[in-house]
């Protein structure tokens, strides 16, 4: 493969992992975005923060990639409230959630949402929402709950062991996390010197100046956050568990998924602007892992989503609600 081809290949894999940063959120009158949700406290007192609305059941809980915080939906979670109730939240570390206790691996993530939701005192049956990365989370929270969670749609997702499946086919590193550990060491290094924000181009993607749509609460509280050593250190936790750790657990966990309606969405633009043939042949194999996640249900679905790079959640807001309302409308089957 030429160089070019190559390199495209080492990005594909780092962009199936893109952290999504600050959102642009603009609301009327009080910002959410300024301010926790809910503040669910765990059984270790540490306080998870939950954005909650809509009503009906089943209720559709959605886990963003990696580094988004629960803002990250805003485009998602009204349409579906329209139908259903549905709850986005911070992981630990991030928004307005407590750090939690490293390492910050899957299970340690599935773990604190299972606590979140039975101290808030919200049951199933469960819709489960997973993107980029947290296709991994909820696979592993559904294995905590397998007689709660009713279905799934996982967005975009990673899949397990991603650096080396990539790696078979393209190269040593297609699909190197790399880039954002050093990235992500660099915001820490000055979190911890209490240098941000800071106009060094190398360490003003860690604290980047307000946007024109961004009330001033709000980029005060982005602002906070991004000041905590607690957040890059949550980062460097999840980037460093993900293809280890968190892939094992997933090897762990359940296998078949039995008559679960699953449905699995691939981003057709995630290489927009590529070279060919590097392009294609990334894009065929990333749909073809998909695939195999789809097939571990004899109700799995694949289907590759036009008009979308990998942050779904943004450009195509109404693909996933309607896939989510058609895997919430399948009734069991007897």
């Amino acid at each position: 493969m030429s160089r070019r081809g190559a390199a495209t290949l080492v990005a594909f894999g780092a962009l199936a992992l893109a952290a999504l940063g600050a959102v642009a959120f603009t609301a009327p009158g009080d910002d959410p975005a300024a301010h926790p949700g809910r503040l669910v406290r765990l059984p270790d007192g540490r306080r998870l923060n939950l954005r909650c609305s809509g009503a009906g059941s089943p209720t559709v809980i959605l886990e963003g990639g990696f580094a988004a915080t629960s803002m990250g939906w805003y485009k998602v979670q009204p349409l579906i409230a329209r139908h259903r109730r549905v709850c986005s939240y911070d992981r630990a570390g991030y928004g307005f959630s407590d750090p939690g206790p490293l390492p910050r691996d899957g299970a340690a993530v599935a773990r604190d949402l299972d606590d979140a939701l039975r101290a808030a005192g919200i049951g199933g049956p469960f819709v489960l929402v997973g993107h980029s990365a947290g296709g991994l989370y909820v696979r592993l929270f559904a294995d905590r709950r397998p007689g709660e969670v009713v279905g799934m749609v996982l967005v975009d997702p990673s899949v397990e062991h991603q650096d080396e499946r990539l790696a078979e086919r393209f190269g040593p590193g297609a699909g190197s996390l790399a880039p954002q550990r050093a990235r992500a060491v660099r915001c820490l290094d000055a979190a911890v010197r209490d240098a941000l924000p800071s106009v060094d181009p190398a360490l003003v993607v860690c604290a980047p100046p307000p946007r024109a749509s961004q009330s001033a609460a709000a980029a005060a509280a982005e602002l906070a956050q991004a000041r905590r050593p607690s957040t890059w250190e949550t980062q460097i936790s999840e980037l460093d568990t993900l293809w280890g750790a968190t892939s094992r657990e997933i090897d762990a966990g359940r296998q078949n998924y039995g008559a679960m309606p699953l449905v699995v969405l691939t981003a057709a633009g995630t290489l927009d602007g590529a070279p060919e043939p590097a392009r294609a042949a990334a894009l065929e194999v990333w749909a073809g892992l998909h695939r195999q996640i789809a097939a571990r249900s004899t109700r799995g679905s694949a289907r590759t989503i036009e008009r979308s790079t990998h942050m779904m959640i943004f450009d195509r807001p109404d693909a996933i609600a309607e896939a989510v309302e058609e895997v919430a409308s399948v009734r069991p089957r007897q």
